[in-house]
């Protein structure tokens, strides 16, 4: 059976992953630049994303890590496949404005867990998304505005934003301060619910400071706060709280190493919200050059999070079928996104600049979650170890 389901709702643990690779600049980037870019640019990146999750044998259901397949041997079932496209063009208008628009479309299909990691059923759907920005440059600081809009069969989002930046007299300070709005529509193909809609408003405070010709470190604050309708229409017990917040903490620090032509680039970042989950993020990168054309950066990101308070475990008694949450319970969810692991991504992208005003790079990267891999404690117990795979090719030109 083939079900049409929103990206938003239901790409699994690989969206932010996706999000990641398929980012170009946007409105919530940092500006340094006090004057508009003498130059425009235009992006363009394609990406091909994989999702697959592990099935063991039927003798291996009792397992900690275990599908609860009945295949007799150790398999891997695909999941969600992405092809997504994103161009970008970003143009001064003069010394003092800049625009820049970004479109992406991706299109989804494959399979999706209705619960935990099990009864996979497919579904398919088509997104596009539009972010346009306007930035003012005065004589110490920047300020942005931007809109956003994106539309799939069953979720459409719309979104506000403001960025403001300030350097200070030495240029070696520069503070930010940022907020955003968005609005979206909910209407799932299965008519669970009709007409449902989420609110939320972002806030992002930083710094960035030079602290040498070699060092740079950015400490940035953010918290979310939104009310409406957070559960997934397409699992099975799955009621969630119509309000979240959350608030992280993000910390960068780029380090160059003159002698070796090469940059260091390091950061952390903790999340928490109100449903419960804890979350922290290992990034570094190292990016190498050679000669004067190429570029290579090999990356390694560690993460571990916490259940959702509401999150229901596999019950072993009953697998493969779906536990009953508490009979009491006002809020319950068997997604594997809100269940305790940790995770690795693993990645290497090369660079290639084909003349003063062209580049090319290609990235692949390695994605990998098991309960057993959580920072601290054994993580959720009875799910399928889950992987992703992303290859993305891009092209910039500034002219």
């Amino acid at each position: 059976m083939v079900a049409t389901k929103t990206s938003s709702q239901s790409t699994e643990l690989g969206a932010a992953l996706l999000s990641a690779a398929m980012a170009l600049p946007c409105v919530m980037g940092v500006a340094h630049a006090e004057t508009a870019p003498e130059k425009g640019t235009l992006s363009f990146k394609y990406l091909n994303y994989q999702e697959r999750q592990q099935i063991a044998s039927e003798a291996g259901a009792s397992g900690s890590n275990s599908g609860y397949s009945k295949s007799g041997a150790s398999a891997f079932d695909d999941r969600i496949r992405v092809k997504a496209s994103a161009t970008n063009l970003m143009v001064p208008l003069n010394a003092e404005w800049s625009v820049a628009g970004t479109l992406i479309t991706d299109s989804i299909s494959g399979a999706s867990p209705a619960y935990h990691t099990q009864a996979l059923s497919g579904m398919k759907d088509f997104r596009r998304a539009v972010d346009t920005s306007l930035t003012r440059y005065l004589p110490h600081g920047t300020f942005t505005v931007g809109m956003s809009h994106s539309g799939e069969n069953d979720y459409v989002s719309r979104a506000v934003s403001v960025l403001a930046t300030q350097v200070s007299e030495d240029k070696n300070t520069t503070w930010t301060a940022g907020l955003g709005l968005n609005r979206d529509a909910i209407q799932p193909a299965n008519f669970i619910v009709t007409h449902e809609q989420k609110r939320g408003a972002d806030l992002l405070l930083g710094v960035t400071q030079v602290l040498s010709m070699d060092d740079i470190v950015q400490v940035n604050l953010g918290h979310y706060s939104g009310r409406g309708y957070f559960s997934d229409p397409y699992k099975i017990y799955d009621e969630r709280p119509r309000e979240r917040q959350h608030q992280t903490f993000q910390a960068r620090w780029n380090h160059h190493v003159s002698e070796w032509r090469g940059t260091s680039r390091l950061a952390y970042r903790y999340y928490t919200d109100t449903w419960g989950i804890r979350s922290h993020t290992l990034d570094a990168e190292w990016v190498q050059r050679f000669g004067s054309d190429w570029r290579v950066a090999p990356q390694l990101r560690l993460y571990s999070q916490n259940a959702a308070r509401f999150y229901v475990e596999v019950d072993p008694r009953i697998a493969p079928f779906p536990p009953s949450p508490l009979p009491n319970a006002v809020h319950f969810s068997e997604d594997q996104r809100l269940s305790a692991f940790g995770a690795i991504t693993m990645g290497l992208k090369l660079t290639r600049q084909l003349s003063l005003d062209t580049a090319v790079d290609l990235k692949v990267e390695q994605y990998g979650q098991k309960a057993a891999w959580k920072f601290t404690g054994s993580g959720s117990q009875g799910l399928a170890p889950f992987y992703a795979r992303s290859i993305q090719v891009g092209i910039t030109h500034t002219f």
